[in-house]
């Protein structure tokens, strides 16, 4: 049986997609598309709104908030760099209106999402390696931060695990646990949700480790909250969890290459985003200076995975990619080649092919849908 999100999806001619980018070059800000889901077609991209940076974008489980990471503006505490930016959405236009800023509690905020209940931001800070939470109020505007957790420690890398880099920040299917990966601990730290008082306490277990060296970046759970995993940036791999629901841990199944069979992990290659699709039968991670999509199928049964395709992004550096609701399409976002290239999804098997559709972006670094 479909949920409800897939079947009011399934019923939908065509969805508004976001994506989120840097704006170093000729980038404005968020642009907006809309995707025909018959035809996998995007119209060309409308600058959303200006804005600085919004390398990450979270919507709210309402639809009508969108919240994106950015630079405080105007400049304040320089110990304090990072902002998240609130926006509501007019969903005719596709058209993004500025709420409000808050600080993000820490030096490069590089991943944020909004809790189920749709209560709270939480906010990963790469640069700083700290995370936050900040609360929503009723029109979609941000209180000021609730809580604030530096991590501390190192792992084996030198040159890129001196100190701590939280990547990502997820949450579990029930709304209890909090996810981080932090590239620079070799961890994925956990934490209580109280997603009413926007606190976040250290869990027991506290952590799941991956392979030193590795450096666990985006984070994804099944369908089912049974099971997860964690992309790890440096080993170009994908570590498989069995997920504990009670007690929020998290026990290594497998490590597996997101690279084909025999191709070794060297300067220049890395990996980005990972996603679940939704039916829970397959997974895909984004390789960047290979510049693939890996595609596992996934074994329902343990959570394991079996590597089934490596497809070309068409592009240079696809830092993120999005899977629209219905399962049908997948966007990748080739960050260097400034372009957002379609896939169709092989429902029976989960590979890949190009559709021949794409759209130019000024480097897009993030793909959000707003659903039905």
């Amino acid at each position: 049986m479909l949920s409800s999100n897939l079947v009011s999806a399934a019923n939908a001619k065509e969805l508004l997609v976001y994506f989120g980018t840097f704006t170093k070059k000729s980038g404005k800000g968020i642009y907006v598309s809309r995707f025909d889901l018959a035809t996998g077609k995007l119209s060309a991209p409308d600058l959303a709104v200006e804005t600085t940076n919004p390398g990450f974008l979270a919507i709210h489980p309402n639809q009508k908030f969108l919240y994106a990471v950015g630079d405080l503006n105007p400049p304040g505490d320089k110990t304090v760099s990072g902002a998240v930016n609130a926006f509501s959405i007019d969903a005719k236009t596709g058209k993004l209106i500025f709420l409000n800023q808050q600080p993000s509690s820490g030096r490069g905020p590089a991943h944020l999402v909004v809790d189920k209940s749709g209560k709270c931001v939480l906010i990963a800070n790469y640069g700083g390696g700290s995370i936050a939470a900040i609360p929503i109020q009723k029109d979609g505007q941000l209180g000021k931060p609730t809580a604030s957790i530096q991590h501390t420690g190192s792992s084996v890398n030198p040159q890129r695990q001196k100190e701590p880099h939280a990547h990502s920040i997820n949450i579990d299917p029930e709304n209890h646990f909090v996810f981080v990966a932090d590239l620079g601990l070799d961890k994925v730290m956990i934490y209580k949700l109280d997603s009413t008082k926007g606190t976040l306490v250290a869990n027991d277990p506290a952590f799941a480790s991956v392979t030193p060296g590795a450096g666990p970046r985006h984070f994804a759970f099944h369908p089912n909250g049974h099971f997860a995993y964690v992309i790890n940036e440096m080993h170009c791999t994908v570590t498989a969890f069995d997920y504990d629901t009670k007690r929020g841990e998290l026990k290594s199944l497998q490590e597996i290459s997101t690279l084909p069979e025999g191709k070794k992990v060297e300067p220049g290659l890395s990996t980005a985003e990972v996603q679940v699709h939704p039916s829970g039968k397959f997974l895909y991670g984004s390789n960047r200076g290979h510049d693939s999509i890996a595609v596992f199928a996934i074994d329902e049964k343990t959570g394991k995975l079996t590597s089934i395709q490596n497809e070309s992004t068409q592009g240079k550096v696809p830092r993120n990619f999005g899977i629209d609701p219905t399962g049908k399409f997948l966007l990748a976002a080739n960050q260097d080649s400034d372009t957002v290239v379609v896939f169709h999804i092989n429902g029976k098997t989960g590979r890949l092919e190009a559709t021949g559709q794409k759209i130019e972006v000024p480097m897009p670094v993030c793909v959000k849908f707003l659903k039905p």
